[in-house]
């Protein structure tokens, strides 16, 4: 199955810019007449008839609402500090995506070496993995907030888990989303020195809750990985 994105015209109709359109009639070589699939980003695929095309864009009747498209049965936001490596980070990225994730917020700790990060290319990267991965949402890339932001910021309500290296009882993750069937989660996962000793305390101290991944030392973004798959199977 080929996904394109598009958005909603308000008229029966989802207008695809002009990369997709050029994929669609260039690349894939689909015609007027033809049928297309085409997910907006929040969750829905719709099955339409191709109206007309061009290079700078074109048109879709929808015949078709498939809601849900390529859905999972939580709500997670991965809070992940960018790796000084960025190949790293995007590839992170790319196969939390394709696992499910809702949000993909990167933050910047103090022990953080990069502190920079360009949003637009990681929308990109998770827009293409969503397509590849039969996907009707795409995950939403914010623009990054520092650790202590996130911290105060995620709703209490949520399940709001941290990853870290530091001395302390932690439980396993698989065991925290055990306590929380279907809430919202929120995971943070730190750089590659680790949170530092005031962020740690800050986290214990609005509630967040220490966890485990198992024995292995990992890489920030295989520790990412794995807690969104780790997710995708306990939920």
């Amino acid at each position: 199955m080929e996904l394109f994105y598009g958005t909603l015209s308000g008229d029966g109709l989802v207008i695809l810019g002009s990369e997709e359109a050029t994929h669609c009639t260039r690349v894939m070589r689909h015609r007027p007449g033809d049928t297309v699939n085409v997910i907006d980003g929040s969750g829905t695929m719709y099955v339409c008839e191709l109206a007309d095309a061009g290079p700078k864009g074109a048109t879709a009747r929808i015949l078709e609402a498939v809601p849900g498209f390529g859905s999972h049965p939580y709500l997670l936001t991965m809070a992940v500090c960018p790796t000084k490596n960025i190949d790293r980070f995007e590839w992170f990225a790319e196969k939390a995506t394709e696992i499910g994730v809702d949000t993909i917020a990167a933050v910047i700790g103090d022990r953080s070496e990069r502190r920079v990060l360009k949003t637009e290319r990681i929308r990109r990267i998770v827009l293409s993995a969503a397509k590849q991965s039969l996907k009707g949402a795409v995950p939403q890339v914010p623009e990054p907030v520092s650790v202590s932001e996130l911290l105060r910021a995620a709703p209490t309500d949520a399940l709001r888990l941290i990853c870290h290296c530091a001395e302390g009882r932690r439980i396993e993750l698989r065991d925290a989303l055990k306590s929380a069937p279907g809430k919202e989660i929120y995971i943070l996962i730190g750089p590659e020195g680790d949170f530092s000793g005031q962020e740690i305390a800050l986290a214990e101290e609005l509630g967040w809750l220490p966890v485990s991944l198992g024995n292995s030392r990992l890489r920030t973004e295989t520790a990412a990985v794995v807690a969104a798959a780790t997710v995708y199977a306990f939920q």
